[in-house]
C-alpha cells in the first residue's frame, strides 16, 4: 500500500521542491503526502535532531494522539517518548529513534486512518452537500492527492471528482445523489424559508412573473386529468406506480397511460423535450432543485400552476412561490 502511494502521489519533484520552500504550516496540512516523502527521504531521527522532517514526524504523531506538545521540529525527550508509546503499540523494537521500520508503520498507519474516515462518511456526504462532514472527506482525498480544491465543506464538481478516483483506488461506494430523508430535510427547510421570504415579496413577484396561459389542446386535457387523478398519492424514492411516485416517475407513469414514451429521469426528459418561448398549459415545467441543472419538474396546468411529485407526496404549487421562482430553469414540450 505504501509504496504505490508514495510513487503515485509524490512523483512530481517539482512541485516537492515548491512544497518544501514554503512554510511548515502550510504545506503540512495541504500537502501530507510530500510530508510522508520527507520522513521516508530522512531514513532515520533520533534524539538531537532537528529540521523539517522532525516537524512532520511531531506532526503525524499528534495527528495520531502520540504527541501533545509543540511541534518545532526538535527532536527531545517528548517527541521520543511518543515514538516510543507508538512503536510499543505497533510491536516495533522501542528505541524512541524512527528508524525506517517506524516511519513506513507511522505512515501505514495514517494512511489506513484516512481510509477508514472516507469509508466512516461514504453514505453521509452526497453531491450538493455542504457541510463538516464533507471537509473531512476532502481532507482525506487530499492527503492523497486526489482533491486539489478548497477545503469548504462543499460537494461540488472537484469533491466529485476526487472522489470518483478515491471509489476506484480504495473500493469504497459513495452516493450518487441525496438519500430521501437528507432531501426531505432540505426541502422542508428551504420551503420554510420561501414561505417566509414570500410573504413579503407576494404582490412584487405576482406583478414580475408573465406567463402565457392557452388552453390546453385536446392530447393535453387527458395528460393534467390523469395527473390529476392522483393527488395525494404518496411520494416513494424511485417510485413509478400509484403506488407511490418521486418527480420523473410520475411524469413518465402518467405519459404512459396516455400512450406516450418519454425518459425515466429529469435530466434525460429535460434533453429529450422540445424548448418553448412561451408557457402554455400541459408543458413540463424545470427546475434546479438540490443539484446543478434540472433536477425537478411538473405539469403547468395554468393560472402559474403545476402538479408534480413533491417530497410531501403528488400535490399543485404556485410559480409564484419565491422557492420556485427563483429555482425555475424553462419549460419544454413533450411532443405526442
Amino acid at each position: 500500500m505504501l509504496n504505490g502511494t508514495v510513487e503515485n502521489l509524490a512523483k512530481n519533484t517539482l512541485l516537492y521542491s515548491f512544497v518544501l520552500s514554503q512554510p511548515f504550516a502550510l504545506y503540512a496540512g495541504a500537502y501530507p503526502i510530500i510530508g510522508n516523502k520527507t520522513l521516508l527521504e530522512a531514513n532515520q531521527l533520533e534524539y538531537g535532531d532537528h529540521g523539517e522532517a522532525v516537524r512532520i514526524l511531531q506532526y503525524k504523531l499528534n495527528e495520531l494522539s502520540y504527541y501533545d506538545d509543540k511541534v518545532d521540529g526538535d527532536l527531545g525527550i517528548l517527541t521520543e517518548h511518543a515514538i516510543k508509546k507508538f512503536q510499543r503499540d505497533h510491536n516495533i523494537t522501542i528505541t524512541g529513534q524512527a528508524d525506517k521500520e517506524t516511519i513506513i508503520a507511522l505512515i501505514e498507519v495514517d494512511i489506513e486512518r484516512h481510509i477508514k474516515r472516507l469509508e466512516k462518511l461514504s453514505d453521509k456526504v452526497y453531491p450538493g452537500l455542504h457541510s463538516e462532514d464533507v471537509k473531512i472527506i476532502q481532507e482525506s482525498l487530499q492527503y492523497f492527492g486526489y482533491y486539489e480544491g478548497e477545503i469548504d465543506g462543499m460537494y461540488g464538481p472537484l469533491t466529485k471528482q476526487a472522489i470518483e478516483i478515491a471509489e476506484e483506488k480504495h473500493d469504497i461506494d459513495f452516493l450518487d445523489e441525496a438519500p430521501q430523508e437528507s432531501l426531505q430535510t432540505m426541502y422542508n427547510q428551504e420551503r420554510q424559508q420561501a414561505t417566509i421570504s414570500n410573504s413579503s415579496t407576494e404582490a412584487e413577484t405576482k406583478s414580475n412573473t408573465k406567463v402565457k396561459n392557452v388552453t390546453a389542446p385536446a392530447n393535453y386535457t387527458s395528460i393534467i386529468q390523469a395527473a390529476q387523478d392522483h393527488i395525494g398519492t404518496p411520494y416513494v424514492w424511485g417510485g413509478s406506480s400509484p403506488g407511490g411516485f418521486d418527480c420523473s416517475g410520475f411524469l413518465q407513469y402518467i405519459y404512459s397511460v396516455n400512450g406516450v414514451t418519454i425518459p425515466r429521469t429529469v435530466s434525460d426528459i429535460w434533453n429529450f423535450a422540445t424548448p418553448v418561448n412561451s408557457l402554455s398549459v400541459g408543458d413540463i415545467v424545470f427546475f434546479e432543485t438540490y443539484k446543478p441543472g434540472p433536477s425537478h419538474a411538473g405539469i403547468y396546468i395554468g393560472n402559474n400552476q403545476f402538479i408534480h411529485a413533491s417530497l410531501e407526496g403528488v400535490e399543485v404549487s404556485n410559480m409564484d412561490e419565491s422557492y420556485w421562482q427563483t429555482r425555475y430553469l424553462g419549460a419544454k414540450r413533450i411532443d405526442g
